[in-house]
């Protein structure tokens, strides 16, 4: 039925009154539209047909104009872009044409890049862009890595500030220390764990520098102390060597440390020892002439001042520094510090001391040095008797000089409690070289006699209960005999 009808109505088109193409028979739209045409009536084809055709005619006008409004530049466009397709396809077919011709060349180079750079070649610049991603990845630690050295110096001069009483922060140093050291154990062919750890072992001797010179203070605590030594057998463990006395070179290092403090503290006395030269230099210049003068007295009193502020720091630092050495460093089972030093005064023949049986690794002179203890006392009384000798003929007045023998005498039981009492050594301070009657051992026997009865009535007061006299028997003050009564 479409077919003769639209055999029927096409001569209408392409006409003068309606110059229009003619539509497809195929077009669906056509198709359509000449179906529904056959299921109108008749009537309808000159009623309402034609104002139905006019309606649909004007709505697509309206569209087309909207259209037109809204997509005028996309049209425009779209217009130019398809005028220049007569020139683009032929340029576009001419590169393709070239793109076909390179892709063999393309392939021949992709092949050649695959197998110079393969994971399996060796190559140097992969290597060096396989060097630089994995530190791209591990940026932050390495970072972290790098501040070690800084962190560490942090700590130890922060510590350093703070005084050997609160170095809180050498925990954290030597903790960081430790972390390094494993580091380069566990990296010992990279080059910058070897940089970071050459850097912290500076950094760990000006630790080692500063405890050492910690040790040297003045007012050094036990705990600070042992503080100390434990953290030098951590930073320097190889002064904490093998011994049969258990303290390795620390021993002397701490003494040595501490002798040079009371040093320091004895050369604080520089002027009134100064003074005390000058009157033996009286002495000497005038001989036996003053002691028959009227200002026997007057010549000794700078003397005395000094002797008596010598005394009282040698016998409190001589304590502190045997007494914090015996609780830094306990005697071993073998041997023990006051045995050597026991043995050391015998054999001066001063005071009877039980002899323990040498052992066999005693009697090997290839065994190890006995405790640094076994000779520092002697040092210590050395150094006391050297300046007595040198000083006490320069005091003339008799109750000054027992004064000064009494102190000395307290000096040498204060240090006899930890096994180191050098009160015989002493016999011969009395002894004047200057002194014609030759007196000065009866004067000595004078003193100790009283020292002793001095040491009695003490005594007898601290077993009384009396406080004070306990205390002044421990302190072991230097009084006269005058001053006690």
């Amino acid at each position: 039925m479409a077919d003769p009808l639209y055999e029927l109505l096409a001569p209408y088109f392409d006409s003068p009154a309606s110059p229009r193409l003619v539509p497809s028979v195929q077009d669906q739209v056509t198709a359509k539209y000449l179906n529904r045409l056959s299921t109108l009536p008749l009537a309808s084809l000159t009623s309402s047909e034609p104002q139905s055709l006019a309606q649909s005619s004007h709505t697509a006008l309206l569209s087309l104009q909207s259209l037109s409004a809204r997509s005028n530049s996309a049209l425009v466009a779209s217009s130019e872009h398809l005028s220049s397709l007569r020139t683009t396809l032929p340029q576009l077919a001419t590169e393709a044409e070239s793109l076909r011709n390179d892709i063999p060349e393309l392939d021949e180079q992709a092949v050649a890049f695959s197998e110079k750079y393969c994971r399996n070649a060796e190559n140097e610049v992969l290597d060096r862009r396989k060097k630089a991603l994995l530190m791209a990845r591990n940026v932050d630690r390495l970072s972290d890595v790098l501040d070690l050295p800084t962190l560490l110096s942090s700590a130890i001069s922060s510590s350093t500030a703070q005084g050997p009483s609160n170095a809180t922060n050498y925990a954290s140093a030597l903790d960081l220390h430790s972390h390094i050291k494993r580091l380069h154990l566990l990296y010992q062919d990279s080059e910058l764990v070897n940089s970071i750890y050459q850097q912290t072992e500076e950094a760990m001797q000006e630790m080692t520098s500063n405890l050492i010179s910690s040790l040297r203070a003045q007012n050094v605590k036990l705990a600070a102390g042992m503080r100390t030594i434990g953290w030098l057998r951590r930073v320097a463990p190889e002064l904490d060597g093998n011994s049969s006395n258990g303290e390795g070179s620390l021993g002397a290092l701490f003494l040595v440390c501490r002798l040079a403090a009371l040093v320091s503290m004895l050369s604080a006395l520089d002027p009134l020892r100064d003074l005390a030269d000058q009157e033996t230099a009286i002495r000497l210049r005038d001989g036996n002439s003053i002691k028959k003068g009227t200002d026997a007295w007057s010549i000794g009193q700078q003397t005395e001042r000094y002797l008596k502020r010598y005394i009282e720091i040698f016998r409190e630092q001589s304590f502190a520094i045997v007494s914090m050495y015996k609780s830094i460093f306990p005697s071993g089972p073998d041997t023990t510090a006051s045995d050597d030093l026991g043995l050391k005064f015998k054999s001066l023949g001063l005071r009877s001391v039980s002899q323990p049986t040498p052992t066999p690794q005693q009697q090997d002179p290839l065994s190890p040095l006995p405790s640094a203890l076994s000779t520092f006392p002697l040092h210590l009384v050395g150094l006391l008797t050297t300046t007595l000798k040198q000083y006490l003929p320069n005091v003339r007045d008799k109750s000054s000089r027992e004064s000064l023998l009494t102190q000395v005498l307290y000096c040498a039981g204060s240090l006899g409690r930890l096994g180191g009492d050098f009160s015989l050594l002493l016999a011969d301070l009395g002894q004047d070289d200057n002194d014609e009657e030759g007196d000065g051992h009866g004067e000595w026997v004078e003193v100790m006699k009283k020292h002793r009865v001095l040491a009695g009535k003490l005594e007898s007061l601290a077993s009384g209960g009396s406080v004070r006299g306990m205390k002044g028997l421990a302190d072991g003050r230097a009084k006269s005999p005058n001053e006690v009564k």
